[in-house]
């Protein structure tokens, strides 16, 4: 049975996002300019760097990451991750939001320049460690776990709709964009329920993910980062 903290398969699974979480609310409690005159806006690198240490740390503990999908998987994955981006930028009124985000990055300078290291890094970090890092603590372990404690057994070929629901809502309630949060919480989850294998959730989570940063930087539209 799942014994919460106590088992290493939890523990694997969630500490990658608490640390990207603990940073983000540490982020917030600070002001836009450090202690020297610091700009905290390069915690971000530490917040993906952590998460992306401990991923690379507890690698081998990711069964679920063992089957790769196949061509077909693939693409559907493509397209199920620019059907989400598609959702984000078009579901954008202000009723679709709750309230605004603490955190937007916003990567320009005082003088107006734009900070490319600061684009790159978090480019990086969106498009590489927060898909894995989120689908293996979203999907993997949270759904699985609200289907049966013992998640590990959990094929998720057979989670049932609560999980999906309530999983998708948990994930929802952890974005400002409410409404296309659902829709890309949902699209996640039945896509790995459909295929069996996480890398889909995973390479649609980070082509949804790509391809927004992209466009944020064609179009500097700041606030959806």
């Amino acid at each position: 049975m799942w014994g919460g903290l106590g088992d290493p398969a939890c523990r694997y699974r969630l500490f990658p996002f608490a640390a990207f979480m603990a940073v983000l609310a540490l982020r917030s409690l600070l002001p836009e300019q450090g202690a020297g005159g610091g700009d905290l806006r390069w915690l971000y690198a530490l917040q993906a760097g952590l998460a992306g240490l401990l991923l690379a740390l507890w690698w081998r503990e990711f069964t679920e990451l063992a089957s790769r999908p196949g061509v077909r998987d693939a693409l559907l994955s493509v397209a199920v991750g620019l059907g989400v981006w598609w959702a984000w930028i078009r579901l954008d009124e202000p009723w679709m939001r709750m309230g605004t985000p603490d955190n937007a990055f916003n990567p320009v300078g005082p003088a107006g320049e734009v900070l490319w290291g600061l684009i790159a890094v978090r480019w990086l970090g969106a498009t590489l460690v927060v898909p894995l890092m989120e689908e293996l603590f979203w999907r993997s372990l949270l759904m699985r776990w609200i289907e049966a404690p013992d998640f590990m057994r959990v094929d998720p070929r057979r989670v049932g709709w609560r999980a999906i629901a309530l999983s998708t809502f948990v994930f929802t309630l952890a974005h400002t964009e409410w409404l296309a949060a659902a829709l890309a919480g949902l699209a996640y989850a039945l896509l790995y329920r459909h295929t069996g294998k996480l890398w889909t959730a995973v390479l649609a989570h980070a082509v949804t993910n790509g391809v927004l940063g992209a466009w944020v930087i064609v179009w500097g539209h700041w606030g959806y980062w």
